[in-house]
């Protein structure tokens, strides 16, 4: 018997036949997981179905699924599924790919996914910072709001700079602590 405590304070208790963390859970446990991690990224910012698309994915054995999974496991419409793969794709934490000899689409998740999101980012950053260069030469430094632009300013390019390092070290990490 295994017992589990969630966030929320809730104990899981099952009797799965195998050790814990197996990676085996039953369809409850993989749902509630699913549903946690999923309400943590929606209180960050992420909207909802993404972000229940993203975790079932996740917590999928493969991380591969398709639409009818995808649906059948988070109880939702094809519409809905299709909407948060949109998302997630153009956010670069999905792929869509072919189920070989079906013109039926896949869904995976990346395997360095939150690297590829953030690094990703990096595009919008350099577009935000042209924007905020514009209006602190548009307000001047020398009024309330150049300040203030300048100072968002400062601080995406602060943001850049760190990433580019973090990212690095991050590879290292992973090659030393993930990877066989």
């Amino acid at each position: 018997m295994s017992e589990r405590r969630w966030e929320d304070g809730r104990d899981e208790s099952r009797d799965t036949g195998h050790e814990h963390g197996s990676g085996r859970d039953d369809a409850g446990t993989v749902s509630r997981f699913v549903e946690a991690f999923a309400a943590q990224l929606v209180e960050a910012g992420m909207t909802r179905m993404p972000a229940r698309v993203f975790v079932a994915l996740l917590a999928s054995e493969k991380g591969v699924l398709s639409s009818a999974e995808l649906g059948e496991q988070l109880k939702v419409s094809p519409a809905a599924v299709s909407g948060a793969i949109r998302y997630l794709s153009q956010v670069n934490m999905v792929t869509r790919e072919r189920e070989p000899g079906s013109r039926r689409e896949r869904y995976r998740v990346l395997d360095n996914q939150w690297y590829e999101a953030l690094t990703n980012r990096d595009v919008i950053l350099r577009r935000w910072q042209a924007t905020m260069r514009e209006g602190v030469e548009f307000f001047g430094l020398d009024t309330p709001q150049g300040h203030r632009i300048n100072e968002t300013l400062q601080f995406f390019l602060f943001l850049e700079e760190e990433f580019g390092s973090m990212m690095e070290r991050w590879k290292v990490y992973r090659a030393k602590h993930l990877l066989d």
